[in-house]
């Protein structure tokens, strides 16, 4: 039965672990392999790890950083970067990670979602969307690659839509305009997406604290619920710090939310 998820999301930078803001300005915060290893003791429900480099430069996923990074986590763990084949996906599947993340080369060659559900199932095939509102005064949700670099011209829905008809088994929103912000959950942005698919969606962007967890399930039920500040900066100066809500405290969250929780 699936219930909804609380998910660090950490970013890798020339191999160390690093957090955007909009997309910019990496801030260096530790060892990769040392957060998971705290993740590990706070009991967290899944981790996403991405390299943020891969595609950019244009080089193949890290497959010994994967590989070190399976054998330390005792959790679900979803990587992402530089994926460009099914057989890369098929290779990091084989390496114990359950979901392989696919943005920019799912954005190229479409195809590849199909192919790679094909071979390990459409269970561990999750596509990314970077998006950002894009035009005035028609602004829309724009899908874009390299990083928020380059913008495309599909439109956050219609890629979603196109995602989970070529087998995508999980779609990961990954808000450009609220990354590292503290500033919420984009809902406009999530309500057109859930609204278009059935497939199940992670957010990510914007999240400052338990509330807007808690408000992010209470609006859309069974979702995963991911964030990188939250969970790695602690207080108003920023001060790096490894955490996660306790038990209490996500028994707290979806009591919370449940109460509020109105299905549609």
């Amino acid at each position: 039965m699936l219930h909804p998820r609380i998910i660090p999301c950490l970013l890798i930078h020339q191999g160390e672990l690093v957090k955007t803001r909009r997309f910019s300005d990496p801030q260096y915060v530790g060892d990769p392999l040392n957060a998971v290893r705290i993740f590990n003791e706070k009991e967290v429900d899944e981790l996403i790890v991405v390299d943020i480099d891969a595609s950019v430069t244009g080089r193949e996923p890290d497959f010994k950083l994967i590989s070190n990074l399976a054998a330390e986590c005792r959790m679900p763990l979803c990587y992402g970067g530089g994926v460009k084949s099914p057989e890369q996906v098929e290779k990091i599947v084989g390496l114990g990670v359950e979901k392989v993340a696919i943005g920019h080369a799912a954005i190229s060659n479409p195809q590849l979602i199909k192919d790679a559900a094909q071979r390990v199932g459409t269970q561990s095939i999750v596509v990314v969307m970077d998006i950002k509102k894009i035009g005035f005064p028609f602004s829309k949700y724009t899908v874009l690659t390299q990083n928020g670099r380059k913008a495309t011209n599909l439109s956050a829905v219609t890629f979603a839509k196109q995602s989970q008809d070529l087998g995508a088994g999980e779609i990961l929103i990954n808000s450009i305009d609220r990354d590292g912000t503290l500033a919420g959950y984009d809902f406009e942005l999530v309500d057109q997406i859930h609204q278009a698919i059935s497939i199940p969606i992670t957010v990510l962007g914007g999240a400052r604290d338990h509330g807007d967890i808690s408000s992010l399930i209470s609006r859309y039920g069974i979702i995963g619920a991911a964030a990188g500040s939250m969970f790695v900066f602690k207080g108003k100066y920023r001060a790096v710090l490894i955490q996660y809500p306790t038990r209490k405290e996500k028994e707290d969250i979806m009591i919370k939310a449940n109460s509020n929780y109105l299905p549609g």
